[in-house]
């Protein structure tokens, strides 16, 4: 638009620039609507786990708008993608990160609609992913290639870090790259599914572990008479592990404040469904069973796989010790076999820049009161706070939906996200002009 172009000859303040930007992403809002439908379209599920298809096509998007892809192969499959634009800036170097790849759409008999639709109807886009992470995704890279067509003079660099590897615990995605120092910045927001008024600022531990139950097999005939059904002794393991939930923690001082809060907020969000003990307590579930060979013999063998979320004064370490205990008491000797999601509760203090400042653009997009609360899931929040990176995650949601059928995200959510997204990074980096 020409008046976009002699306020770019002209050199806009940092105010302008805020205000340009915001108008831009209204005018174009039913861009930023088809690339998120297009992203949805990509059944990127993990497992398997191929990103090849729906990065290449974010690499062509980005192209368009004249930005560069380096690509960093954790995988045969799996591409980790960093496009930076900006002015390299020892102290200012903002991440936009998201993650490609989605849970599998599961019984498509059970979906309303096509899960890999991309489907805009009745105020939602619909499909797989929509919520968990497709819609904070798509706003990610719709702002950077705003800011690069625009030829926003942004005064320190922002870097789109995309990543193929979530949803199975993230080895070869965030963790694969900042371990490597390929990239690192000085804050970084990820595009996780959050409430449009409140972005998570922490993140409870994780225990995930796994154990094979031995039995002794029969004739299904004499049972219980002959044999021994390690199914059986696996649902009494079960049972004992549900004990785990008695664990107290001994929560420091420094996040007891966040941990209120965030119940507060529990109790508002899930009006009749009291789930805010969550946050001090740890949750247990039983996510795979998988035991015996055929209906008419007895079990010899069954493998129960285990998801443990950790609260603030807990060690993850100390849990899988207290769940060999409760299976010992059991009677039931086993080898606790960790896999997936491994560490402690992690946050980023609503004392940082990043934080303040995307609160704040939330209030100023959306004319509402908004703050930081604790999440009781887990995400790749936490490899960044191991590299001493300021973190939080805010995006566009219908959280119900998130790994179920019929998921879909809000319209006005995506866009609402993507002008938050926008005016953080403008106050973070700021911009060259002479009169910001």
């Amino acid at each position: 638009p020409s008046h976009l172009l002699i306020a770019v000859k002209r050199g806009a303040p940092m105010t302008d620039w805020n205000r340009l930007v915001i108008e831009e992403i209204d005018k174009r809002q039913d861009e930023l609507i088809e690339l998120c439908s297009r992203l949805i379209q990509f059944p990127s599920e993990n497992p398997p786990g191929d990103s090849r298809p729906i990065s290449k096509f974010i690499i062509d998007y980005l192209k368009q708008e004249g930005i560069d892809t380096a690509i960093h192969e954790s995988g045969e499959t799996m591409w980790n993608l960093i496009s930076t634009i900006g002015s390299p800036s020892p102290d200012r170097h903002l991440l936009y990160c998201g993650h490609t790849d989605v849970v599998p759409a599961g019984d498509l008999s059970r979906w309303d609609v096509p899960p890999y639709s991309g489907l805009v109807k009745d105020g939602f886009i619909h499909g797989r992913g929509a919520t968990d992470m497709k819609g904070g995704l798509a706003g990610l890279i719709f702002v950077t290639g705003l800011f690069a067509r625009l030829g926003v003079p942004l005064a320190g660099n922002l870097s789109l870090f995309i990543v193929p590897d979530e949803e199975t615990g993230g080895d070869l995605g965030v963790p694969w790259v900042l371990d490597r120092g390929l990239i690192a910045g000085t804050a970084a927001v990820i595009a996780e599914p959050s409430h449009p008024q409140n972005p998570t600022i922490g993140q409870k531990g994780s225990c995930w572990f796994e154990f094979t139950v031995e039995g002794t097999p029969g004739h299904g005939s004499l049972a219980p008479l002959n044999g021994e059904s390690a199914i059986l002794k696996a649902a009494r393991a079960i049972q004992a592990l549900q004990k785990l939930w008695e664990l107290k923690p001994d929560i420091p001082a420094e996040v007891q404040d966040i941990i209120n809060i965030s119940k507060e907020f529990a109790l508002v969000r899930n009006p009749g469904k009291d789930v805010s003990a969550v946050h001090d307590h740890v949750t247990i579930n039983i996510g795979t069973i998988s035991g015996g060979t055929k209906v008419n013999v007895v079990a010899d063998r069954c493998t129960v796989q285990v998801d443990t979320r950790v609260p603030f004064g807990l060690d993850y370490r100390d849990v899988l010790a207290e769940a060999k205990r409760l299976l010992l008491e059991e009677g039931i000797d086993v080898e606790l076999k960790p896999f997936g999601f491994q560490g402690n509760a992690n946050w980023t203090s609503d004392s940082e820049d990043i934080v303040r400042l995307l609160v704040e653009s939330i209030t100023d997009v959306s004319q509402k009161e908004a703050y930081g609360v604790l999440q009781w899931a887990s995400s790749d929040a936490r490899h960044f706070r191991k590299h001493g990176i300021p973190v939080l995650q805010y995006g566009p949601s219908e959280l119900a939906g998130i790994h179920s059928f019929n998921e879909r995200v809000p319209v006005d959510q995506v866009i609402q996200a993507a002008k938050v997204y926008a005016l953080t990074a403008l106050k973070y980096l700021g911009t060259t002009n002479a009169n910001k």
